[in-house]
């Protein structure tokens, strides 16, 4: 059960470790695209019809005609990576189960966006988990977790694509111990919980007189999805990348100021350099391409 790019390597590897995949459960196809006249199906879906498994796309998780198909197909273990909130009616089906890889160290990090808040956080470390569905979110009894490092210049692009990969080995190894009825649970610490809810646009706008950590974070959080943003000569625009220049504070926060062919903004403690940038209805731009055709106005950023 999966939609996303993210759940792509868990399906293949599977397969290639040689388990019978019975079926798999993606999001319906959607209308998008320019004009929006074109059929969107889900990266799992994609794979899924190279692979000719069989594909189940419920809009209704909770419907008798869904709920009678998935019997059907008399799965031993669910496993779910990246998809939606299931029922209870769901989850509880199979014999061994459902099994839900997330991308924390749990029960760090429960909700919808684990690796962004992990980031704009500030935390060094983070991980994957595998563990078994219960009724509250996030909070099942643990098979396998695998600590990971964020590095300095990560971003949640670069950590998504590390965790997709690492996570796919984890719900691989997971599912053989679930085979060899090897499995030591774990129960959660519910001492050490915190939150990843999901992202809200108004989470990505950059408060400026605050630490120079703080801004880079968030930026890097939230590239290159859906990005931190700051209004530029009253538009919108997402900052994409960046790094921290210097620790300088000559300048009030918010002031915009350029440095030969560089384009920094002034934070609490210190000075960030724009990298890349989006302007509101136009393509992203490195700063140099910025700069050749964009005069700026009003030099502070609010």
């Amino acid at each position: 059960m999966g939609t996303p790019d993210f759940a792509v390597p868990s399906l293949q590897y599977l397969l290639e470790a040689g388990y019978a995949i019975v079926g798999v459960i993606t999001a319906p196809d959607r209308i998008g695209g320019r004009g929006m006249n074109q059929i969107i199906t889900s990266p799992v879906k994609q794979f899924a019809l190279q692979k000719q498994l069989p594909i189940l796309q419920p809009v209704n998780l909770k419907s008798a005609s869904f709920l009678d198909e998935l019997k059907k197909l008399h799965a031993d273990l669910q496993i779910v990576v990246a998809f939606r909130m299931l029922p209870e009616v769901v989850w509880q089906m199979p014999a061994l189960g459902t099994m839900n890889l997330h991308g924390s160290l749990l029960p760090a990090y429960r909700g919808a966006a684990p690796i962004q808040w992990a980031i704009i956080r500030g935390e060094k470390k983070t991980g994957i988990t595998t563990f078994k569905l219960q009724h509250a979110i996030d909070t099942g009894d643990v098979l396998l977790q695998r600590e990971i490092p964020i590095l300095d210049e990560d971003d949640a692009g670069s950590l998504h694509d590390r965790m997709m990969y690492i996570g796919a080995g984890i719900v691989v190894a997971s599912v053989d111990m679930l085979a060899g009825e090897t499995v030591v649970f774990q129960k959660q610490d519910e001492s050490s919980i915190s939150h990843a809810p999901k992202i809200h646009h108004q989470d990505g706008r950059i408060t400026w007189d605050v630490s120079v950590k703080e801004v880079y974070n968030l930026i890097r959080g939230l590239s290159p999805f859906p990005g931190a943003w700051t209004m530029l000569d009253g538009k919108e625009c997402k900052i994409l990348k960046a790094r921290i220049f210097s620790h300088n504070t000559s300048q009030k926060a918010g002031i915009l100021f350029q440095k030969d062919k560089s384009l920094m903004v002034q934070a609490k403690d210190g000075e960030i350099e724009i990298l890349e940038l989006q302007m509101a209805g136009k393509r992203r731009m490195n700063i140099a391409a910025f700069l050749n055709g964009y005069t700026i106005k009003t030099w502070t950023l609010t």
